[in-house]
């Protein structure tokens, strides 16, 4: 394992750690916790990757509930998914078996790409899931490899349908990824609630205030306490289209892949309660199904004639462009976590 170093924050002390470092040590937890070698990699993947993205709420800060669940049985850590594959059609059923999402999902890509390369559109359905963390990463796998790919995802009860006063729905993101000649997939990768649920959790645990106008408390009452925003529910963006759009992501997550809804599904934080059970729906599109055939032209040419003429608009910016820059920083120069965290998923893994 590489050196680590301790560096002295304004507010907190942190832990810089390489990729390799924040694998190593993610996977070390997974196992201790009694999640099969396989199942870690493809989470301790996820999380790395995430981190290096400058998304912490869906890095390392996410292990201690993982692990909490492996243990307790919430989520089964040597789950294999289950296949099943419709003849002559381009759909392929997962059944996450109650464990990690991330080996289901990466069984979804497996399967989707060929059956796509050959329909020119395909769909994986997965159920009996639990988290997905940051969805740019799974549809950023099927660009990479020429395709376009979409995602939904349903979750636990967080945002009231537009209004009423109960949480019903999850935060429920979505995410797009295409392929583009410069290599790097354009990614937008959006949660449906005004911010991520996971920026309210790390803004809990560090103990900060949240800005107002992303939550409420369970009075319904606007907050800026970050534990009572947790307790209470997520506003969705662009307030009664937003919910609606909500509600169309819990249909194609939970309704069409017979996944748990958000109101029935179980907490991702803690380890008591049932699985959560929700649901990912996977598209993955072959462009040159559609484009060539209508103007003889590529799709990477003419996505980027599209992304040339944002640029020339000073001030414009391209979805993605700030996760990528994070991502080529963490290469050189690693990322900081709580040296809090630190110490506890050091003591996790097993010292």
């Amino acid at each position: 394992m590489n050196m680590i170093r301790l560096e002295e924050d304004q507010k907190m002390d942190t832990v810089t750690l390489t990729l390799s470092d924040m694998y190593s040590l993610a996977q070390r937890v997974l196992i201790k916790s009694g999640t099969s070698e396989a199942n870690a990699g493809h989470v301790a993947t996820a999380l790395a990757v995430a981190e290096s993205d400058g998304l912490a709420g869906h890095g390392m800060s996410r292990l201690p509930s993982y692990s909490a669940q492996v243990r307790s049985g919430k989520v089964n850590g040597r789950a294999i998914p289950v296949v099943t594959e419709r003849p002559d059609k381009a759909v392929v059923l997962i059944n996450a078996k109650d464990g990690f999402a991330f080996p289901a999902i990466q069984t979804g890509i497996d399967k989707l790409v060929p059956l796509a390369q050959k329909y020119g559109i395909a769909v994986a359905s997965i159920a009996h899931s639990h988290h997905c963390g940051a969805l740019g990463y799974h549809v950023e796998r099927l660009a990479e490899r020429g395709l376009v790919g979409i995602m939904f995802a349903n979750s636990p009860a967080a945002i009231a349908p537009w209004g009423g006063n109960k949480a019903l729905f999850g935060t429920n993101p979505i995410a797009f990824a295409a392929p583009r000649n410069t290599g790097t997939p354009l990614v937008i990768d959006l949660s449906l609630s005004k911010v991520a649920r996971g920026k309210i959790m790390v803004a809990a645990q560090k103990g900060e205030p949240i800005p107002e106008g992303w939550a409420v408390d369970s009075a319904g009452r606007p907050t800026t306490n970050a534990q009572a925003a947790l307790a209470g529910t997520m506003l969705p963006m662009g307030d009664a289209k937003g919910s609606a759009l909500v509600m169309m992501v819990e249909i194609l997550a939970a309704t069409m892949t017979g996944a748990s809804y958000g109101y029935e599904a179980s907490s991702f934080f803690d380890a008591d309660g049932k699985p959560p059970r929700v649901g990912q729906m996977m598209l993955a599109i072959d462009p040159g199904a559609t484009v060539d055939v209508f103007t003889g032209n590529g799709f990477a040419g003419r996505i980027e004639t599209l992304i040339s003429q944002i640029k020339i608009q000073p001030g414009t910016h391209i979805p993605g462009s700030s996760r990528e820059a994070k991502r080529r920083d963490a290469r050189f120069k690693g990322v900081q976590i709580p040296a809090q965290l630190h110490q506890q998923l050091t003591m996790l893994a097993g010292g």
